[in-house]
């Protein structure tokens, strides 16, 4: 994304070309731009700008996108909650919602609703499902990624004081796991790795040696082995050990080799970054 409410960009990593996916549509205020498993793209965002509470709760919604050259977003008819978990097997899509996109949910209340996306005609959502839902301010839900052949995926519980915690459904039972067991502390789960049995974390984790205020200001990433013990946390970025510093966003590679994840600030507001940077795993 070249902001928060702007265009969706796509980069060649070995050309470095940057190609603009949304260029063509006036005043373009999209938040995420995700692939799809055929090539094509979810965006996410309003349809247009109002302001950042607004724009961000009330009116976030999801697209469908072609990857047809200059093809115009089309609006899915489905209010959501930040981010989306997308199927790199299948068309099927994973979001939360709270009461601001949702009023039919108690105002405290949260949902995880999983879908498949239907492009035989117009682009639709169907076999709409909740999975799970949070009746309390305890955990407010945000969808991420799919794993096991799509059958669980990871979501993020927000839990008061800006802690949070990494959490699984298994989707055939229901039954939920949290995988970072560390209460206090902020641990939001971020792109899987291909095998399914760790996740990266945007974790407060080293503010246990290094001070400062825990949350989701002082971050960076780690990785996580979704065993259900909570025990095996590795550190990869170190951003956080400069004042002023954090490293966020990361996403793994469909084979496992690299994580693009960005640099930022500890003041900057969720999602703003400066630049986007490749980890080799060796």
């Amino acid at each position: 994304m070249t902001k928060s409410f702007g265009d969706a960009m796509v980069i060649d990593l070995k050309a470095r070309v940057i190609q603009c996916l949304t260029c063509n549509v006036p005043g373009a205020a999209f938040l995420r731009v995700m692939h799809l498993v055929n090539g094509d793209y979810i965006l996410i965002g309003p349809d247009h700008f109002e302001d950042v509470h607004t724009s961000r709760t009330r009116d976030n919604q999801l697209w469908f996108l072609s990857r047809e050259p200059g093809a115009t977003p089309v609006k899915l008819g489905q209010k959501m909650s930040e981010g989306a978990a997308i199927s790199k097997k299948s068309l099927k899509i994973a979001f939360s919602q709270v009461a601001a996109q949702a009023p039919e949910l108690a105002p405290e209340a949260s949902r995880l609703v999983v879908a498949d996306l239907d492009l035989s005609g117009i682009p639709k959502l169907v076999n709409q499902k909740t999975v799970y839902e949070s009746k309390d301010r305890s955990c407010v839900i945000e969808a991420q990624d799919f794993y096991d052949n799509d059958t669980r995926m990871t979501f993020t519980c927000y839990e008061p004081e800006g802690r949070a915690s990494v959490m699984g459904i298994d989707l055939n039972t229901g039954k939920v796991t949290n995988f970072s067991k560390s209460p206090g502390s902020y641990n939001e789960v971020e792109g899987i790795f291909p095998d399914g049995r760790y996740t990266a974390v945007e974790a407060d984790r080293q503010c246990e040696q290094l001070g400062g205020t825990r949350g989701s200001g002082n971050i960076d990433i780690w990785k996580l082995r979704l065993d259900g013990a909570g025990k095996d946390f590795t550190r990869l970025t170190f951003f956080n050990d400069y004042e002023g510093g954090k490293a966020s966003n990361p996403v793994i590679s469909t084979d496992g080799r690299f994580m693009a994840f960005q640099s930022a600030r500890t003041s900057d507001a969720a999602g703003v970054g400066y630049g986007i940077l490749i980890y080799w795993f060796l």
